[in-house]
C-alpha cells in the first residue's frame, strides 16, 4: 500500500496569490478545516511545500 499524508487546510486563501489558490484546488481542498488523503509522490510533495504555509500535514498509513 502506498503511504499517504493527511492534509488540512489551515488558513484562508484570501491573500495568496492565483498560483497558491489553484495549487490547493488541486490537492482537493475546498475550505477551512477540510481534510484530503493524498498519496506520498514528488508531485505531490511539491504541492504541498508550495503551500505549506496554508496547510498542516500529517503522516498517514
Amino acid at each position: 500500500m502506498a503511504k499517504t499524508f493527511a492534509v488540512t487546510l489551515k488558513k484562508s486563501l484570501i491573500s495568496c496569490t492565483q498560483s497558491q489558490r489553484e495549487t490547493v484546488r488541486c490537492i482537493g481542498l475546498r475550505k477551512i478545516g477540510h481534510t484530503v488523503s493524498v498519496n506520498d509522490t514528488p508531485a505531490m510533495r511539491g504541492q504541498i511545500m508550495k503551500v505549506q504555509h496554508l496547510v498542516e500535514v500529517k503522516a498517514g498509513k
